[in-house]
């Protein structure tokens, strides 16, 4: 008897959850007690009053542990949905990050120059370094701080992965 393993994809959740205290400790524990990493994580309040918020997550799964993951989120008391956005087709993924460079001489120059290529701004700048603020999908940042390592880079800060359904649906 053969027994073929359903091989982990790429997922982007979009989980909207009443925002209150322990509710991102109670999701996380979900993926932590399935064994499951969490590669990118975003919380922010999406309404006027602040009661709901969005929640990100990216995680890598077969669909059959995917659809378990889904069924206990969906079953949380302050979870008012929860969207598979990869399962639900395109949607738009991006991310933003701070990139510190060491700038002198012709390293400078070269930094500035893939900064423009890559549309990446200088927010801080001085005679020794940069820092750029570069935004897109995860690739385009990941590809941007593999040029930089080059030229001398010095330190990253990521935002993680904030992500939306195509169309006029929400998610």
């Amino acid at each position: 008897m053969h027994i073929t393993q359903e091989a982990a994809k790429r997922h982007t959740l979009a989980i909207m959850v009443d925002n209150e205290p322990g509710i991102l400790a109670r999701i996380a524990g979900l993926f932590t007690a399935r064994g499951y990493n969490i590669e990118s994580l975003t919380v922010s309040d999406v309404t006027a009053d602040k009661a709901v918020s969005r929640i990100t997550i990216v995680t890598s799964a077969s669909d059959h542990v995917m659809e378990q993951i889904l069924s206990q989120l969906d079953r949380l008391i302050p979870v008012h949905s929860v969207s598979d956005l990869t399962a639900m087709g395109p949607h738009v993924e991006r991310e933003l990050a701070l990139v510190k460079v060491k700038g002198t001489g012709d390293h400078r120059i070269e930094a500035l120059r893939l900064a423009d290529v890559y549309r990446a701004r200088v927010v801080d700048a001085t005679t020794s370094s940069f820092v750029f603020e570069v935004t897109g999908g995860p690739d385009k940042i990941d590809t941007f701080i593999m040029l930089m390592r080059e030229v001398g880079l010095i330190e990253v800060a990521r935002t993680g992965i904030v992500a939306m359904a195509r169309g006029k649906d929400p998610a």
